[in-house]
């Protein structure tokens, strides 16, 4: 499922403060190829089939590295009670532009057996 992304330019401009890949300068909400966490936080998650699965509950991110070490898929429950949290690897996500959401290859059935945290 390809997301159309904006062609980035191989290298910035010395002495700039440019961090969009895209070259829109310095983005702090949302640009056409970056996003901010908290506008990913709440998107829906589907699977393969396009099922509503939950929604993305929060990012980690590794102090160190500054790379996103996994998000936390917010499953089941009613008006966030009973609802469960599990960690999805950050590359098991793809964007989908026709969903408005992300689409991860996995079953209800494997999230409602994995480890868990639960809330509620």
């Amino acid at each position: 499922m390809p997301t159309d992304l904006p062609t980035e330019r191989a290298v910035r401009k010395p002495g700039t403060l440019e961090l969009d890949p895209a070259g829109e300068g310095i983005a702090i909400d949302e640009s056409p190829r970056l996003i901010g966490s908290h506008k990913v936080e709440g998107t829906d998650v589907y699977d393969r089939t396009g099922r509503h699965l939950g929604a993305i509950h929060t990012i980690m991110v590794d102090k160190v590295s500054g790379q996103v070490a996994y998000v936390v898929l917010a499953f089941g429950g009613f008006l966030g009670l009973g609802e469960t949290h599990h960690p999805l690897p950050w590359n098991a996500l793809s964007y989908s532009t026709d969903l408005g959401g992300y689409v991860v290859d996995i079953e209800p059935g494997v999230l409602a057996g994995a480890p868990t945290q639960g809330v509620g």
